[in-house]
Formats: C-alpha cells, sequence, structure tokens
C-alpha cells in the first residue's frame, strides 16, 4: 500500500516563505506527516528536472567507471593509499550495495579549524567527475541544502519559536550533511530476510542517523517505510517530480520524541537500482538539546555534541565498520 505517504506541495513556502495563511497549512501539513508516518513525498520544491537529470547522469558515468578507478577515492580500509575513513567510495561487496559519499564541498584543504575534526574530509572528485559533472554536483548539494532549511524552518515553526535558529544549525562548511550516491547491482542473493515478516530485503531495516533524508529514488521503487504503530509496510510510491523525505534520530533527540525516526528498508528485487539521498546533519558543534526548540521537559536522551552522536549512530551501519 502507499496512500499512507503522503504528497505535499512545498511551492507556496518555496515562493513565499512563511507569512500566508497558505504557507500555515503547509507547516501543518508537515507536522502532520512527520507525526504519523515520518515519511512524506514533496512536490513544487523548485529544483529542476534539468538538474535532477544532471545529477543522475553524474552518478551512472561513475558506477560505470572501473573498480580499480573508483577505488582511487575509495577510504583507507579499501584503498592502503589514501589517508580518508569517512568519505569516499565503498564497494558492494560490503553491504550488497556500492556509494559513494560526498561532503560539503565548500570544505577546502586550508580550513584547518574544521579538519581536525571527526569525519571531515576532503576528496579529490576531479579523479573520477569530469567539470560538467562536479558542476551539477555542486549545483544539486547548494539546493537540496536550502530545501533541507527550509523544511527544517517548517519543523521547528511547530514549536512556535524562531525560525531563525537554523541559521545555528546548519553552518557550512561546519555541517556533517553527505549527499550519497547509491547504487545497487543485480543482487544474486538478499542481504537480509526480515525478522519481522519474511520479505527478502536488498538494504537492511535501519533508520537514518540525520536531522532528516531527501531522497530521490529511480522507477523500480522497492523503498518501505513501517508505521511504527501498526508495523504495517507501506510503499513509498515513485515520483520522477518529487523527492522523498523522512524524519532521522538526531530529530527525534533534539524533539524529546515528538518526531521520530522512521524504520524503512528495501525490497529485493533482482534489477539494478540507484537512489540519491541527501543527509541533512547539522554542524558538528551543535547540541542535540530540545530545550533549544523551546521544550521544557527534561531530556529523553543524554545530550552530545552532533559529531559525538554520529559517532555513535554509525556503528550500526556495516559499510561504516571501517
Amino acid at each position: 500500500m502507499s496512500r499512507d505517504i503522503k504528497k505535499i506541495n512545498i511551492s507556496e513556502l518555496v515562493n513565499n516563505g512563511f507569512n500566508s495563511n497558505k504557507s500555515n497549512r503547509v507547516v501543518k501539513e508537515i507536522e502532520e506527516a512527520c507525526l504519523d508516518l515520518g515519511f512524506f513525498t514533496i512536490v513544487g520544491h523548485g529544483i529542476s528536472s534539468k538538474l535532477i537529470n544532471a545529477t543522475l547522469d553524474s552518478a551512472k558515468k561513475f558506477f560505470t567507471l572501473s573498480e580499480n578507478k573508483k577505488l582511487k577515492i575509495a577510504p583507507k580500509k579499501w584503498n592502503k593509499k589514501n589517508s580518508n575513513i569517512y568519505r569516499g567510495y565503498f564497494p558492494s561487496s560490503v553491504n550488497g550495495k556500492e556509494g559513494l559519499d560526498i561532503g560539503d564541498y565548500t570544505l577546502k584543504n586550508t580550513m584547518i579549524q574544521n579538519l581536525p575534526k571527526d569525519k571531515f574530509e576532503c576528496l579529490n572528485l576531479r579523479q573520477v567527475f569530469d567539470n560538467k559533472s562536479l558542476f551539477a554536483i555542486e549545483k544539486y548539494f547548494d539546493s537540496m541544502f536550502s530545501l533541507g532549511e527550509l523544511l527544517f524552518k517548517a519543523i521547528a515553526s511547530s514549536f512556535k519559536i524562531n525560525s531563525n535558529i537554523v541559521s545555528k544549525v546548519f553552518v557550512r562548511p561546519k555541517t556533517l550533511t553527505t549527499l550519497r550516491f547509491n547504487y545497487y547491482p543485480k543482487q544474486n542473493t538478499p542481504i537480509e530476510i526480515s525478522s519481522q515478516d519474511g520479505e527478502s530485503l536488498g538494504c537492511e531495516t535501519h533508520v537514518d542517523s540525520g536531522i532528516m533524508t531527501l531522497l530521490y529514488q529511480d522507477k523500480k521503487g522497492g523503498l518501505q517505510a513501517q508505521n511504527r504503530n501498526t508495523l504495517e509496510w507501506h510503499n513509498v510510491p515513485y515520483d520522477k517530480n518529487s523527492f522523498v523525505v523522512n524524519t532521522g534520530l538526531a530529530l527525534q533527540y533534539l524533539t524529546n520524541d515528538k518526531f521520530k525516526a522512521t524504520n524503512h528498508r528495501v525490497l529485493w528485487n533482482k534489477t539494478k537500482r540507484m537512489s540519491v539521498p541527501f543527509f541533512f546533519e547539522p554542524s558538528y558543534n551543535f547540541s542535540l538539546n530540545p530545550s533549544l526548540l523551546g521544550i521544557k521537559s527534561k531530556s529523553i536522551y543524554k545530550i552530545h555534541s552532533y559529531e559525538k552522536f554520529l559517532k555513535k549512530s554509525l556503528t550500526k551501519f556495516t559499510e561504516y565498520k571501517r
């Protein structure tokens, strides 16, 4: 079933901000979707199909490269010549899919105040992308980052606080935001059998670590989200004009469980599949303290900086056991 995955037109927010009755209704829709399933799709986001397609083409070109070429930007675990540990390419032998994790391109090797921080690494993407692809990737990163800020403002406004908090939470290049290219090759066997319903999976059941994820999935589909009350699984519909949005564990911590992270998974479909998630994440030194949203009740979770929180959260993912 897919009817429980709400589609929200956010064009009013994109075009006119938060100062109209229409925008208030959109904010309410976003809040309800976050409270309900924690998964929804958005249209009217203002990101052109031309830019989306150019980014997808860049990803496709990358995954058609030889393994040796892709390994040029792999972490040290798969390429002993490299010093990067967090960013870069990981092969499908790790967990059934291959991927490329790209951080904020505005982070430079000269920024010595940021580089010592955990997970801050500069990749030389020119080893594997041409100028046209790099231009598309950078423009896409900028566009998705702005979209993430807009959605977070909508969520923050439900707490009746100044939405300018976004400028404190997401400071480039101090955020740990990640653009990932995921490629699922033809999988001969599932990577996991669901203990709940026996379903064969191409990607394990999990919740995302960040504030939210903005995903573009191809028409192969296969993504499912779980209703946390009924435990039923719902297909997340494909729409070439939409992005899938889901709330992450950091938002759950920050909102003291008001907005909970949602379990999701990908079905084993035996055919090639690609997805482009944008993991929208705070600055490394941002404190996941509910009081920053005006929440007066005692924090359910131990309060950490996002850097410390992420380090612990990623230990559950096979591809990050490096």
